[in-house]
């Protein structure tokens, strides 16, 4: 792909170091579920200890179309990015297992909430929550480009 002058325009490898500190540093994205028939995307905030990607998945109403997924779902996606401009970005795609957090680790998991994710308020108050689901994505592939604005 090419911009209008002509030149080049491909993302720059991350490192694995460059991915940690990203996803680190940014605290939401994209998880991606789906089942044999269809897929589904949901914006979504996360904790990462370097390790695992918490995430607190929060049920309205009795019926969880998200939960549902969950349940289908073998392997996930979470696509976190930035963009400042159209080379200066970054991008970096997570797939792996989702589990529940044990009793005894949602306390770690809550400081590393408190730590590093990002929180919108974005509840109404017509919609009362009627669950939380405390899970974790375990990485078992992770990927990550940059635009030009970061050649050396």
């Amino acid at each position: 792909m090419t911009d209008n002058g002509g030149q080049q325009l491909s993302g720059i490898e991350m490192s694995d170091e460059e991915i940690d500190e990203f996803l680190y540093e940014q605290g939401h994205g994209t998880l991606s579920l789906g089942n044999r028939r269809e897929m589904y995307g949901v914006p979504i905030s996360f904790g990462y200890d370097g390790e695992k990607l918490y995430m607190s998945l929060l049920e309205f109403g009795n019926d969880s179309e998200k939960m549902g997924f969950v349940e289908t779902t073998d392997v996930a996606s979470l696509t976190v990015y930035a963009v400042a401009t159209r080379f200066d970005w970054k991008s970096v795609v997570v797939r792996g297992e989702i589990t529940d957090v044990p009793e005894e680790e949602i306390e770690y998991m809550d400081e590393i909430l408190d730590d590093n994710a990002w929180f919108p308020t974005i509840f109404p108050p017509s919609d009362p929550m009627t669950g939380v689901h405390h899970v974790a994505l375990v990485p078992e592939q992770m990927s990550g480009r940059k635009g030009q604005a970061y050649q050396q």
